[in-house]
């Protein structure tokens, strides 16, 4: 029980950490984004074809940024994805993308004392069995058992979670996914 509650406080505070990152100026690369396409669309069908308003926007945002230059979807299928890549990120012990997904979670986890997401992190990886990592990396996610709470609040059961492994509350947990500036976030 101890470990699930560690893990539970770690996925919290790294939640938190990534509505953190996204910051103010957010808003500001999406808007930028959005107007450097105009251009590539009143070129000729040739350039429009040619023309790629994602790769410049890329240059302009983090790379990172697991959304590339559109918004996540905010719907049940943008929150599964992005639990989806939490899930294999967590198998594959890649710290970066499993504190980007969870830093508002990892955040409160901060706030009460365990550490920085990386070091939290660093103690739950520990913690996962070599067939839960390896079960993990390839772990997919039943939209049948997701329960959607608000449009921008989204609970992930662990029943919800397929893998070549059984997960339960003790080793794995479920989770809570908001939409925050613009993508999808484990808060609780």
């Amino acid at each position: 029980m101890r470990a699930r509650t560690m893990a539970s406080v770690a996925v919290s505070a790294c939640v938190v950490l990534v509505a953190c990152a996204c910051g103010p100026d957010k808003g500001k690369e999406d808007t930028d984004a959005k107007s450097s396409q105009p251009s590539a669309f009143t070129s000729t069908p040739t350039e429009e074809q040619s023309a790629t308003p994602s790769a410049s926007a890329r240059t302009e945002k983090p790379s990172a940024e697991p959304t590339g230059d559109q918004p996540a979807p905010r719907t049940k299928a943008g929150a599964i994805e992005r639990y989806e890549q939490y899930l294999h990120a967590l198998g594959r012990e890649d710290i970066d993308t499993v504190c980007e997904v969870a830093r508002p979670a990892a955040k409160k986890a901060e706030d009460q004392g365990l550490g920085p997401c990386t070091s939290t992190y660093a103690t739950v990886f520990q913690m996962i069995s070599p067939a839960q990592k390896k079960a993990l990396k390839t772990a997919t996610v039943d939209s049948q058992r997701v329960a959607v709470r608000t449009p921008v609040k989204i609970e992930m059961p662990v029943e919800s979670v397929r893998a070549s492994v059984t997960f339960s509350e003790s080793d794995l947990g479920s989770y809570t996914l908001e939409y925050l500036k613009n993508d999808w976030y484990i808060t609780e």
